[in-house]
């Protein structure tokens, strides 16, 4: 937590009220943190836990940790090495990276840096053929597996990076656009993934799940959906052949449902029945927080503002940083819970505290 100070010493109000606003309130964003404060472990003793195996496979590629790097828009705004030196950290550590369609860099450059192992997180242009070119673009990069991110085609209130921007006294807009209510962000005009693309907006309002039969037919990447929180969209999620789901409620920044992730992640897991690989993210500040997702059924657990933080305050030291600090606290819970692989991690090893009503 040390690095998020360092972080906010560092930028410039409109960079900082990007990356840390929520919606409304923020009471979303601050229910994800908050969440995982009523999880509490159960821990096992005279295990032999001499040896601690923390590896994942994902559609048939091994990461080192279970942590992985969320999708995070315009990393320049943070360092000027942006996506490149978090793909370098990555790289060095094993880790899972998603791109934001937002990026500062091209996906063909961050794939250089990272490898054929980064995924790409698809902000849908408005218009059918901007997609199909995109799409194909990002699969011909080498991009296994796409992440459509479905919950913010609504649009969203961020208030809090509206007021920060206003007190911001640089022309912000040679940078990034800023729109109504706020909407601090990389538009389609200056992201380089908009390059050769008809401009004309993404997040379609008519977007339905004849959409992801669409993708489907369109792709061989690994289709995932970013942004499901509820059973009944997880069983249809499964019912249109996807090959994966993040529940996720975009760190808080999309809608004031005021339910945290970690809250969603068991119904949604119900849902799928083990067909498909389920990740989460939001709200995960500490390695025993990742433990818990993982004890409740996620495969993978993702983290944005931390390794923002660490980015921001020294590049690609600064992630591989963040990145050892979170994986060392998950291996010392991992021995103290008596589970030295992750395999071993069940919904036995944790408990829910019960409310003031004595309900779990």
């Amino acid at each position: 937590m040390d690095f998020e100070e360092l972080a906010h010493r560092i930028l410039p109000p409109a960079h900082w009220g990007y990356m840390a606003t929520g919606v409304d309130d923020d009471l979303t964003l601050k229910a994800n943190i908050a969440a995982y404060k009523h999880i509490q472990l159960n821990p096992h003793r005279l295990v032999d836990v001499s040896k601690i195996d923390m590896k994942i496979d994902l559609f048939g590629v091994t990461f080192d940790s279970p942590i992985f790097i969320c999708p995070v828009g315009g990393h320049k705004m943070f360092h000027p090495e942006g996506e490149i030196a978090t793909a370098k950290a990555a790289r060095s550590k094993n880790a899972l990276q998603i791109l934001s369609t937002q990026t500062s860099t091209a996906v063909e450059d961050v794939v250089q840096a990272r490898g054929n192992s980064l995924w790409y997180q698809l902000y849908m242009p408005t218009k059918w053929d901007d997609t199909e070119k995109l799409v194909k673009r990002v699969e011909a990069a080498g991009c296994p597996a796409m992440a459509w991110t479905i919950d913010n085609l609504a649009g969203r209130n961020i208030e809090t990076a509206a007021r920060l921007q206003r007190m911001d006294t640089r022309n912000c807009s040679t940078c990034h656009t800023v729109g109504q209510n706020g909407q601090v962000g990389r538009g389609p005009s200056k992201s380089p993934m908009f390059v050769g693309l008809s401009g004309g907006g993404i997040n379609p309002l008519t977007a339905t799940w004849d959409y992801v039969d669409r993708l489907k037919k369109l792709t061989k990447m690994k289709l995932l959906l970013k942004g499901v929180e509820i059973p009944e969209d997880a069983k249809l999620a499964v019912e249109h052949g996807v090959d994966g789901l993040i529940v996720s409620n975009h760190g808080g920044r999309a809608t004031e449902d005021l339910r945290a992730t970690v809250e969603s992640l068991p119904e949604v897991l119900s849902a799928v029945g083990g067909r498909i690989p389920v990740l989460v993210d939001g709200g995960v500040r500490r390695g025993s927080d990742a433990y818990k997702a993982l004890a409740l059924g996620a495969k993978a657990v993702g983290i944005g503002r931390p390794y923002t933080w660490g980015l921001t305050a020294f590049g690609q030291e600064g992630v591989e940083r963040v990145l050892d600090i979170l994986n060392a606290e998950l291996q010392r819970t991992m021995r103290q819970c008596g589970t030295p692989s992750i395999a071993q991690i069940t919904r036995a090893s944790v408990r829910m505290m019960k409310n003031n009503d004595g309900v779990s």
